[in-house]
Parts: C-alpha cells; sequence; structure tokens
C-alpha cells in the first residue's frame, strides 16, 4: 500500500519528502513530525546571528561549492544569516567545481579553493593544515590591500 493510501495525505511536493526524502516522508506520515533544514537547525541552536553581530567578515566553507550548494547547504544558511545585517562573507571550500559560481548571486562576496592545484585526495587530505593557511593569509593579504596597510 502506498503512504498517500495508508495516511490519506500528500507528501511528494513537501521539501525534504519528495523523491530523496522517503526517510522524510515516513516520519511526518507516521510520526506527525515536522521537517527542517538541517542548516536552519543548527543556526538557530548556536544563535548565529547573535554571535555574528557587529562583525567586520564572515568566513564560511565546505568541502566543495558547486551549483548545489544554494539549495540548503550550510554556507548558503551562514551567508543568509550575515547577509541580513549586511556582513560580507567570504566562502573558502576543498573544490570549486562548476556551478560554483551562483553562490555570488545569492550573496557570497569571494571564493576561494584551498587545493593549489590537481592533486590526489590522500594528498589533498595530509595537506589540508598547510593548504588552508596558506589561502587563510592570502585572504588576510587582500584584505590588507583592500585596508591601503
Amino acid at each position: 500500500m502506498k503512504l498517500t493510501e495508508a495516511t490519506g495525505k500528500q507528501f511528494a511536493d513537501l521539501p525534504g519528502a519528495g523523491a530523496a526524502g522517503g526517510m522524510g516522508a515516513a516520519v511526518l506520515a507516521y510520526l506527525n513530525a515536522e521537517l527542517k533544514c538541517g542548516v536552519d537547525i543548527v543556526i538557530e541552536s548556536v544563535d548565529l546571528a547573535k554571535q555574528i553581530e557587529g562583525a567586520d567578515l564572515v568566513i564560511t566553507g565546505e568541502g566543495k561549492i558547486d551549483h548545489q550548494t544554494a539549495f540548503g547547504k550550510t554556507l548558503m544558511g551562514v551567508s543568509i544569516t550575515a547577509k541580513k545585517q549586511g556582513i560580507p562573507v567570504i566562502a573558502v571550500a576543498g573544490m570549486l567545481a562548476p556551478g560554483s559560481e551562483v553562490v555570488h548571486e545569492l550573496g557570497i562576496d569571494a571564493v576561494f579553493s584551498i587545493i593549489p592545484g590537481v592533486t590526489s585526495l590522500e594528498k589533498a587530505l595530509g595537506d589540508a593544515e598547510m593548504n588552508m593557511f596558506r589561502t587563510a593569509r592570502n585572504i588576510a593579504m587582500c584584505l590588507r590591500l583592500g585596508q591601503g596597510i
């Protein structure tokens, strides 16, 4: 028996309960639950808006920035929260994939990949601290240039 027949409720068009949301639909149907985007739960739990109040800049990141980043990933939730306060946002990622430019249209001011070139996953992970340090230094130098220092 289909879920809709068993419960008399429609779930296919609800965010989080569609084609890849079988678990979400089941939770809605049988546990009378409410689905929330994970990033929204985290932002609310840590009171991110208050934490960044008065900040000059927010730097956020994820493993890969691509065309899917706009659809509920943490990076966008952080950016939306910062932009509500007029705070610029820089994003760092292990990889900038095709479609990553969409984040500029959605409020992220600049993006940086920490991987300096073609490498294996094993090497990228092994060099992650050094790569992140170098990228952070480069971001700081760009900010310094912008301040005329």
